[in-house]
């Protein structure tokens, strides 16, 4: 999440009058991520009376999402809410749409869920991460939208190619021989017939919301897309069972994250071979989305970029641990 676009109070207002949700009390921008502008809004609730919890999340899409294909984000988050999963719903607005434009950009208001996000999990928290993934899998099951994933090995080589390995090595040597080193093996290993489903594809800590031990809601579903579910897996375990700056692999974190993840959705020995390749693979998307957002975002936005650096020693200890780093099922 971020700001990239500025909404004065009365466009906001304006705004949020389109909805059955009561009037704007309080409208603050959020910093973190790196895709789309965003908001809290606090509202008086459908009542007028200031409701407890009339909060939302307002998102203005700025780039990396096709804005086409916001119907699949939104209507799988209300595919998964309504069967019990822990996500928000979308709001619509008082003509039942899903989202609204506004300066031609496209605009969400998104359900707010409470809860903390945490960035070194215990393993309890891990495992409930794993339980939570797999309902989302069983969940999505007969969700009847596809969306390929615009973010796959050749889509990763792009993003470095239009970077440029001078840019590249300027932010720091080792990134620019991770890629050349590992870049190849990735185009040509990649896994071409696992099982496929609907998945997450970013459910990283500050995705998940916790209270206590237990998950509250996963957000940020807009990378979702269609492809191997062994992926969003090896996605989340690079996520998860890293110190944040990728320098510590934690045993006990990703015992717990697969234990719960196969103990609802079991993993074919296809899958469990070609895990290790995913999380190299996982590694490098988030390498590549990285360095090229490092690279290219705006001087002037309120915005966190993030250290590609943290996913290339994630990268290595992949490359030496292999298939060890997914005990108990290798």
């Amino acid at each position: 999440m971020a700001v990239y676009t500025h909404l004065s109070a009365e466009t906001l207002g304006d705004l949020i009058a389109e909805y059955d949700v009561g009037e704007v009390i309080s409208a603050k921008g959020i910093a973190e991520g790196i895709s789309n502008s965003n908001w809290l809004i606090e509202t008086t609730g459908k009542n007028g009376a200031g409701d407890a919890g009339a909060r939302f999340i307002l998102t203005m899409y700025e780039y990396r999402i096709n804005v086409q294909q916001l119907p699949f984000f939104l209507n799988l988050l209300d595919h998964l809410a309504a069967k019990g999963c822990p996500v928000p719903a979308t709001i619509h607005d008082r003509e039942g749409n899903a989202y609204r434009e506004l300066d031609g950009k496209c605009i969400a208001l998104i359900e707010f869920l409470p809860g903390v996000s945490v960035d070194r999990p215990t393993p309890q928290q891990a495992r409930a991460v794993g339980e939570a993934l797999a309902q989302i899998h069983v969940a999505s099951a007969d969700f009847p939208m596809q969306r390929k994933n615009d973010l796959r090995p050749a889509d990763w080589r792009k993003l470095f190619d239009q970077c440029g390995d001078g840019a590249i090595a300027a932010i720091n040597s080792d990134l620019a021989q991770s890629v050349s080193k590992h870049m190849p093996q990735l185009l040509l290993e990649w896994p071409t017939d696992l099982p496929v489903g609907t998945i997450h594809a970013d459910l990283f800590p500050d995705n998940v919301l916790v209270l206590g031990d237990q998950v509250s809601a996963l957000i940020d579903f807009y990378f979702a897309c269609t492809d191997f579910v062994a992926y969003d897996l090896a996605v989340t375990h690079a996520a998860w069972c890293f110190t944040p700056d990728g320098r510590e692999f934690n045993r006990d974190i990703s015992n717990a994250l697969i234990e719960a993840y196969s103990s609802i959705c079991a993993l074919s020995e296809p899958e469990i071979a070609a895990l290790p390749i995913l999380a190299k693979g996982a590694a490098m998307r988030f390498i590549a989305t990285r360095t090229y957002d490092w690279i290219n975002t705006p001087a002037d936005a309120l915005v966190m970029r993030k250290d590609p650096m943290d996913y290339v020693r994630r990268l290595h200890h992949y490359d030496a641990l292999g298939g060890s780093a997914f005990s108990p099922l290798a």
